[in-house]
């Protein structure tokens, strides 16, 4: 019975070893494609790590290095919070946050990386790479303010523009409306009608006239029966 539980605890020592050897041989194996700049292979690498230990601090900053050089930024900002979470010793966990403010002042999020390099600095305050980035981020921010502050203004002067020119357009049409409607236009539409009534009397006078040309026409033609008057 001994014999049965040693076996079986040497069983899983082994397994458990296994299963760790091939953790840092996924590790070690990214790290190999990754200083190739083969990036898209060194991410399934870190992966297949995680696969074998979802704890791994080192393995998720690793992967978070690879997803960052391949620009996908977002996946990065997740692996570089895990691996702050997860990270064993100081060390790491100042890598960590320092990879995430670098993401965030690329992105001009500026208080997110401020806070990242601060919590780079609280983990190892002898990193002179976060302490430099955080003086120099936090200039950029002072400038960014400036800058919307000034854009701001710019942007409420084009807005009052944009609002004075929609209420000229508006200001024409109900004007060109006004005119249509405006009696002062009734003149010319009373003389327009005058001058139509003109000619069509005067064709009604011409076709009176010759209908009264051709009966005397006709008159003059027949036999006079009339009488002439006796004088006096």
């Amino acid at each position: 019975m001994k014999e049965r539980i040693v076996s079986i605890m040497l069983f899983w020592l082994a397994f458990l070893s296994v299963q760790a050897q091939t953790d840092r041989q996924f590790i070690r194996e990214g790290n190999r494609l990754f200083r190739q700049k083969q990036y898209a292979q060194a991410e399934v690498s870190y992966r297949k790590a995680l696969g074998r230990n979802p704890q791994s601090g080192l393995a998720s900053y690793n992967l978070g290095c690879a997803l960052q050089a391949q620009g996908k930024d977002g996946q990065a900002i997740a692996r570089f919070t895990n691996a702050a979470r997860q990270a064993s010793n100081p060390s790491g966990k100042a890598k960590a946050f320092y990879n995430l403010g670098r993401i965030q002042q690329k992105k001009q999020d500026y208080q997110k990386a401020i806070e990242a390099y601060k919590n780079a600095l609280r983990a190892n305050p002898h990193h002179d790479n976060a302490r430099f980035n955080l003086a120099m981020c936090m200039r950029q921010q002072q400038q960014q303010q400036k800058q919307n502050k000034s854009g701001g203004g710019k942007n409420d002067k084009n807005q009052n523009k944009n609002k004075d020119n929609q209420e000229k357009k508006q200001n024409n049409k109900d004007k060109n409306k006004q005119e249509k409607q405006n009696p002062k236009n009734q003149p010319r539409q009373k003389e327009q009608m005058s001058k139509d009534n003109a000619e069509q009397l005067l064709n009604a006078a011409m076709q009176k006239e010759k209908a009264t040309q051709e009966r005397l026409k006709k008159a003059m033609q027949q036999p006079s029966r009339r009488t002439l008057d006796e004088n006096w």
